[in-house]
């Protein structure tokens, strides 16, 4: 993983005034926080007429990738291209475990280039697969190629902070204005003439021809290439989608043998009957081969530690995403390595008014201890789940809740905070290490190690988790249930996962997404509407069906029947101050 920050100024004399001086040393302290390991900057300057444009590149490595610290940003010495990659390869590029992929990625880009010196970008871009960031500098064409994967799994921010000065970081700096909205939408140009940070669209690459800068306020020309679905480029591009749209028809001719006539059929909550079904026995299956292949592929490469260390944590609060991935995880790696999980858990004041239990026995701390118990006992015995324990006194919201929001830019609302702070805190793995001792409860101060985190974002958009899908299946049935879902997947790359990779990688760890591997997105679309969920069913059965049959298949009886629950509830960030204040509200 990597912060990525690029400075482009064009100027008469030397590179960088006292006000880009000052930003480009914020973004160095907040991207710093996001690699650890190595850190490296690069000049460039390019004669534009009268003036000239400086380029300034700097790159802070969190190494996770092969047996060596690779050193941001990589310059290729005969053709002085410059490189600066924030992301990983899971498939379409051989990688080997003591191989760093960003290295073969630049060396496949510089042999793409030799053979198609107009389009080398889009045509390696266009073979891997795997959440990336990145911006790349050719020299001779004068031209700067940036863009965040087609899902934006990893963050990638753009400001005109001036009319000479362009910025592009991984992390907005402190001192910079919001552009007051998330992305920067449909735009053919991705930056905001007005200032301010937007967040770079995702499922496009763009291309800036310096050539073309010839004034003070031109930052050139944007070319934009559009990721699609197959048959849908009419350009005939090489930006073909790696999945297919969700299919809205039937593909069986069992639909019947999934509910019964009887209404008190969906009433009894017994997803044991559905193992007797032969019909749903293929799609379990086929789930649970898809997710071990995307969990494969995020966890095997992780470099080891040492003994003891743990590579790999999860974000865990019990419910059915995470415990999946937490079985799931069991099969993969020895029994002998560690995995953490985190939960968190909320001092809420205004919540702990009218409360005598422990201010900490917020619902996902309840569901935590419970689904760390069921692996515990019914998955591996064997293995040392650290369930951690992160409490946070208010005290600590109100000393971490600038940091944060910082952090959240351009994101403003007071949904992306109470989301940001759960997953700030959760991420940094400051808390209790629990165990047990016979049937007593014991904990002792611990903070966390591992800097891959497993997160389940992508099942509820995918499986019908959110209450908006019940609400469309209300409205319409089937039809309307699947137009909601199909638009839910269409926009998980305009949503919040840029966000997210800003709050969690501040604590120097990466989060992967094994519900968002291309495959098992590929898998889901491809699936029957009916055999991922069926609103029949009350809440905690109906929604995301499918994998709560593949978690009672590997033995969670308890959590493959927990209801959904926001983090925001689960953990009690939500409504801190006054329950008036409503999620879309600004900030």
């Amino acid at each position: 993983m990597c912060g990525i920050q690029i400075l482009i100024e064009r100027a008469e004399t030397e590179p960088q005034d006292a006000a880009c001086a000052s930003i480009w040393a914020n973004l160095t302290q907040t991207n710093s926080r996001r690699g650890p390991d190595a850190h490296d900057e690069i000049c460039a300057t390019l004669p534009n007429g009268e003036t000239q444009i400086n380029l300034k590149f700097g790159a802070h490595v969190l190494h996770l990738r092969g047996s060596h610290t690779q050193k941001q940003p990589m310059v290729d010495n005969e053709t002085g291209d410059i490189f600066c990659w924030n992301g990983e390869i899971f498939d379409g590029l051989d990688v080997d475990c003591s191989d760093n992929d960003g290295a073969l990625l630049f060396d496949l880009i510089l042999k793409t280039k030799a053979g198609d010196p107009a389009e080398f970008i889009i045509r390696a871009f266009s073979k891997i697969e795997g959440p990336y960031a990145f911006v790349y500098f050719d020299r001779k064409q004068r031209k700067l190629w940036f863009a965040r994967d087609y899902l934006g799994r990893r963050s990638l921010l753009v400001n005109k902070s001036s009319p000479s000065t362009l910025l592009i970081s991984s992390v907005a700096d402190s001192s910079a204005a919001s552009s007051g909205g998330e992305e920067c939408g449909e735009l053919r140009s991705p930056v905001n003439s007005n200032g301010g940070w937007l967040e770079l669209p995702a499922q496009r690459i763009y291309c800036m021809d310096l050539g073309l800068t010839t004034s003070a306020e031109s930052f050139g020309s944007f070319v934009e290439y559009q990721w699609s679905y197959s048959g849908e480029n009419e350009d005939g591009g090489y930006l073909t989608l790696p999945f297919g749209q969700v299919t809205l028809e039937p593909s069986d001719a069992d639909t019947a043998e999934s509910g019964s006539s009887d209404p008190t059929y969906y009433q009894l909550g017994d997803l044991a009957r559905f193992q007797h079904v032969g019909a749903w026995q293929p799609y379990i299956d086929g789930l649970e081969q898809a997710l071990s292949e995307s969990i494969r592929a995020r966890v095997m490469s992780i470099p080891d530690q040492g003994a003891g260390v743990p590579r790999v944590g999860i974000l865990f609060s019990g419910g059915v995403d995470c415990i999946a991935i937490a079985a799931l995880l069991a099969r993969i790696l020895p029994s002998s390595e560690p995995v953490e999980l985190f939960n968190v858990a909320f001092e809420n004041p205004r919540q702990a008014k009218n409360t005598k239990q422990n201010i900490y026995d917020v619902p996902d701390r309840k569901t935590g201890r419970s689904g760390w118990l069921e692996l515990c006992t019914k998955i591996d015995a064997q293995r040392d789940w650290r369930l951690v324990e992160v409490d946070v006194p208010y005290s600590q919201v109100l000393e971490y809740q600038a940091h944060i929001r910082q952090l959240l830019e351009p994101s403003a609302t007071v949904m992306d905070m109470s989301i940001g702070m759960a997953l700030w805190f959760a991420s940094r793995g400051e808390g209790s290490l629990v165990t047990r001792s016979g049937e007593a409860i014991e904990r002792q101060e611990y903070r966390g190690m591992a800097r891959v985190l497993l997160l389940g974002m992508g099942a509820d958009e995918q499986l019908g988790g959110y209450s908006r899908h019940r609400s469309a299946w209300d409205r319409g049935g089937a039809q309307e249930l699947g137009q909601e879902i199909r638009l839910d997947v269409q926009r998980i790359a305009t949503r919040n996962l840029g966000r997210d990779d800003r709050i969690v990688s501040d604590n120097s760890k990466e989060a992967r997404y094994p519900f968002l591997a291309a495959n098992v997105v590929r898998y889901l679309s491809a699936v029957p509407l009916h055999r991922k969920m069926d609103m029949r069913y009350p809440r905690g059965i109906g929604e995301k069906l499918l994998l709560r049959l593949l978690a009672h298949q590997l033995g969670l009886t308890q959590a493959s029947m927990l209801a959904k629950r926001a983090i925001q509830f689960g953990a009690r960030t939500a409504k801190m101050e006054s329950s008036r204040t409503k999620g879309q509200d600004s900030l």
